[in-house]
């Protein structure tokens, strides 16, 4: 149950148009511009990031290109957000934690598969795809390892293919969020110039503008912001 005035949001017929009331039209309009761009065909998956900055920095790049969901998987480290770092993007995202398993890779990405998920793993040592030649015919889940040791057997072995990001100097890799940075913002750039259905659901659309409008709205004032 969502209470903002003692209302209870689940029994309101059209919640948005309830809670739009509670901020700006500025702000509103805006909510409607970044929800349109938001996609659930592209997800990121983080396998057990120990530094939270560079986790932190992985959820911002989502935001920033329109990546909904993120998958954070906690075997040996838990996740916790840097605010400093993402800048308040986690209360936009949502953010799946797998936690309560002895194999949270394979429960995280065997769920994935089911789903329809294509799994994709990243790294710098399987001479498969690139960013700019990785099929995009279904829907893709990347998946980052450790900042040292990379994924784990567990989530290579379970990949349905690999990419990496080609480079031309002596050091093998980018940090894990400068990797995920140029990987998301390539992705959604390819799926924004094709003819594929990456689009949020007008359902999937409601339920976020609904999560959104909650987060914003000051509950115990009901004030705009």
């Amino acid at each position: 149950m969502n209470l903002i005035s003692g209302t209870d949001i689940s029994e309101i017929k059209d919640p948005i148009e309830y809670l739009r009331n509670f901020i700006t039209a500025e702000r509103y309009k805006r909510f409607l511009e970044v929800v349109q761009n938001r996609t659930r065909y592209l997800t990121v998956v983080l396998e057990d990031i120990f530094q939270p900055h560079n986790a932190s920095a992985v959820l911002r790049s989502c935001d920033c290109f329109g990546i909904q969901d993120v998958h954070i998987i906690e075997n040996q480290n838990k996740y916790e957000v840097n605010p400093d770092v993402a800048l308040g993007s986690s209360k936009w995202l949502n953010l799946c934690k797998y936690n309560d398993s002895k194999e949270n890779t394979l429960a995280c990405l065997i769920s994935l598969k089911e789903k329809g998920y294509r799994i994709v793993a990243t790294t710098p040592h399987k001479d498969d795809y690139t960013p700019e030649n990785l099929p995009l015919n279904q829907k893709t889940a990347l998946v980052f390892g450790t900042e040292l040791a990379g994924l784990t057997p567990a989530a290579l072995a379970i990949a349905d293919d690999y990419i990496r990001i080609p480079m031309s100097g002596f050091t093998e890799s980018l940090n894990i969020s400068v990797s995920a940075a140029i990987l998301i913002h390539t992705l959604t750039c390819r799926l924004r110039d094709s003819n594929i259905q990456w689009r949020l659901s007008a359902k999937e659309i409601e339920k976020i503008m609904v999560a959104w409008l909650l987060s914003t709205i000051t509950k115990d004032r009901g004030a705009k912001k």
